[in-house]
């Protein structure tokens, strides 16, 4: 367990899956593994939402601090949102600003120290990347162009993951939250945080491993803007998420 100065008395990771049984194992252990490393209580949030898979088969299995919900929504935006207002209640939080938030992706895997470098960033709202640590389902080519587009310079990053993101609890229901959008919930999000001039700290280093699968959960998402680089001419070039 590190020891800081903590910032924050408890943390909140939500998780929103739709038919992720293969991937959720390996989710919830890494994210158990990055909550040891923390002094105070982390609590985490899966939500399926219009799961037929036997996802829910895995509830218990990851102890008593990883609670499962289900929802009917068929929108990622309202998952993760229905995530927050489950941990809202459970955790009967008040808007103190002592809460951090924090959420990823079923098919996505954190590194050990990702919630302690969140919570010690000193921002209102921390953002990471993602890295594809195995190329199953494009080809090299892809790969590399995938490669070439995503790679910033400098200290910070342009990219927006629903992957890799965390923010103050207060200040998440003091913009409103996540909303039911068809596609780019996290974007409007961090937006929204601009607007009310809020502090982001766009952290290039705090990498968050995910899969390079090609059937999309969410319109827009990852896995459309790999397969439109599958489709994108060797001369072109695509605008990297």
């Amino acid at each position: 367990m590190t020891s800081f100065d903590a910032p924050f008395s408890q943390v909140v990771v939500v998780v929103p899956a739709h038919n992720e049984r293969e991937h959720l194992p390996q989710c919830l252990r890494a994210l158990t593994t990055a909550g040891l490393c923390l002094p105070m209580p982390v609590t985490i949030v899966v939500v399926l939402d219009s799961c037929d898979d036997g996802s829910e088969a895995l509830a218990g299995e990851f102890g008593p601090d990883v609670h499962f919900i289900s929802v009917d929504a068929g929108n990622v935006g309202a998952t993760r949102a229905a995530g927050f207002e489950y941990a809202r209640t459970l955790c009967g939080e008040e808007l103190t600003g002592d809460t951090w938030y924090a959420t990823t992706d079923a098919d996505s895997v954190v590194d050990a120290d990702w919630l302690v470098r969140m919570v010690a960033a000193d921002a209102d709202m921390v953002l990471g990347v993602v890295r594809v640590p195995n190329w199953r389902n494009f080809s090299p080519a892809v790969a590399r162009r995938y490669l070439s587009n995503y790679r910033s310079r400098g200290p910070g990053h342009r990219h927006v993951h629903g992957a890799n993101m965390g923010f103050r609890a207060d200040l998440y229901w003091g913009v409103g939250g996540f909303r039911a959008l068809r596609t780019g919930e996290d974007v409007e999000l961090v937006e929204r945080f601009e607007r009310a001039q809020l502090s982001i700290h766009r952290d290039r280093d705090l990498s968050v491993a995910t899969s390079d699968r090609r059937d999309a959960r969410a319109p827009g998402g990852f896995a459309d803007h790999l397969r439109k680089l599958s489709r994108t001419p060797r001369t072109g070039k695509a605008k990297a998420s």
